[in-house]
């Protein structure tokens, strides 16, 4: 009887949800279906936080594409939120063409930051698919795009449109160069804003050897924008809840990148270099912190403080560097840098990587590690011992290899519920069963090409022995 009572209060309660638009609202039933669920017993509710994501009940409608916004949309699906990924019906989102590699038609690309998601292929420019957008907005808690500023206000769905609709929308819009300003009509993507905002002229074998400036080996502006909009998207929800009304998130790469130039980036604010230049694996402001050559390739160690540095000289066989007037504080360090990366090379290239993690791992205290390849990494006991390698079922691949959730909770526990969608896959499901569409009318738009819809008999034309690592 009591999970019965439970179920019917938590369909009114979200009934009532989209109702609910500022504080002062209060449906007259309110206050007493919320006594009747604080009556659920600790138990019950203990065990469904256990069985949902903190996210769950949350609504997502994502028209974003390529990495930032599917990657800050992925981080939300994956603390539960239902996220509906609005695409093209003919091309879909642009890493789906990414590649190679390939499996079974699926660009490996897309496939990194689309699970937990429902694809929904709908042409809004169109009346009909104008009118299904609007409709999931009304019912979603975030609306998320990284359209240039103003391609979505000139056909209605902007800020301004969706919040009369829906006064509690969180609004997110990811741009090259924000909403506002001489430069946010350009288009932008990570590698230029790399090159234009100051990362990429310190990332590189060092400048000293001739080195060439370079883009890191991932999008990392990219995926650091995503963070920040995940984040100030769950900062506006908290909002939400205390004032119940929705607002805009303004996020850019630009912006992303010039706040993580961090230390580097503080160092010339503050006129203490001219010109910041590149170090490779070496730091700037801490020695020794940097790759080693050794026998069997390299080895990384990061001697952060004195007193790691004095582990590092006692396990290599110097302790009387650490009396040495060159080397005593990282300051005397930093200035006699060649002399004492030098001295180290010679101990570094007598031995391998394991011997080296062998002997540094017995002193502890000191970070350290070989420096890995990709597969290396993903094969990683601590790695697999820490759920970073998962499998899900894929609907044409068949078991489906992915890089797990990095963050772990101890009661509401994220997770990976679906594989990355096919072009279209929800479509059907989420007009008819969702938004109430007839499926005549859902026939018919297909027809009109107003939507696309990814059939059964599609997925059995594709072979399924995909078998991965």
């Amino acid at each position: 009887m009591r999970k019965q009572l439970c179920a019917t209060t938590r369909r009114e309660l979200w009934r009532c949800r989209g109702r609910i638009r500022t504080r002062h609202f209060q449906p007259p039933h309110l206050s007493a279906m919320l006594q009747r669920a604080a009556l659920t017993t600790m138990t019950e509710t203990a065990n469904m936080a256990t069985n949902k994501g903190p996210l769950d009940g949350l609504r997502v409608l994502d028209l974003t594409r390529v990495l930032a916004g599917p990657f800050a949309t992925m981080a939300l699906g994956d603390l539960g939120a239902d996220v509906i990924k609005i695409e093209h019906p003919g091309r879909g989102d642009d890493t789906r063409h990414w590649g190679p590699p390939f499996i079974q038609g699926e660009a490996a690309y897309y496939l990194c930051v689309n699970r937990n998601k429902r694809s929904v292929a709908v042409d809004f420019k169109r009346p009909k698919g104008l009118e299904i957008l609007r409709r999931l907005a009304a019912k979603s808690d975030v609306f998320i795009e990284n359209f240039l500023p103003g391609k979505l206000e000139s056909v209605g769905l902007g800020y301004q449109a969706l919040s009369e609709l829906n006064p509690g929308l969180i609004y997110c819009s990811i741009t090259g160069y924000g909403s506002d300003g001489p430069a946010a009509h350009r288009p932008g993507y990570d590698v230029i804003t790399q090159g234009m905002y100051g990362l990429m002229s310190i990332t590189g074998s060092p400048s000293d050897e001739g080195g060439e400036p370079a883009k890191t080996g991932v999008a990392m502006v990219d995926l650091a924008t995503g963070l920040f909009a995940h984040g100030a998207i769950l900062a506006a929800l908290h909002s939400r809840h205390r004032t119940g009304r929705g607002q805009k998130v303004d996020c850019s790469l630009m912006e992303t990148q010039l706040a993580c130039l961090v230390n580097i980036g503080q160092n010339w604010l503050v006129g203490a270099t001219k010109e910041a230049k590149t170090w490779g694996t070496a730091h700037e402001s801490i020695v020794p912190y940097q790759a080693f050559s050794c026998k069997d390739g390299k080895y990384m160690v990061g001697a952060g403080n004195d007193k790691q540095f004095e582990k590092l000289a006692n396990a290599v066989g110097m302790p009387q560097l650490c009396n040495d007037p060159r080397f005593g504080t990282n300051r005397d360090r930093a200035q006699n840098r060649k002399a004492l990366i030098g001295i180290l090379e010679t101990y570094f290239l007598t031995k391998t990587r394991t011997e080296l993690d062998e002997l540094f791992e017995a002193i502890g205290g000191l970070p350290c590690g070989p420096l890995r390849n990709i597969g290396e990494a993903f094969q990683d006991e601590q790695a697999q011992h820490r759920g970073m390698v998962v499998k899900v079922a894929h609907p044409t691949i068949g078991d489906l290899p992915l890089a797990g959730i990095p963050v772990k909770y101890s009661g509401t526990k994220p997770s990976i519920r679906s594989a990355p969608p096919l072009l279209g896959q929800d479509t059907k499901d989420v007009l008819q069963s969702f938004l109430k569409y007839t499926a005549e009318e859902v026939e018919e738009m297909e027809r009109e090409k107003v939507i696309s819809c990814y059939h059964a008999r599609q997925c059995s034309e594709k072979s399924t022995q995909f078998k991965g690592r």
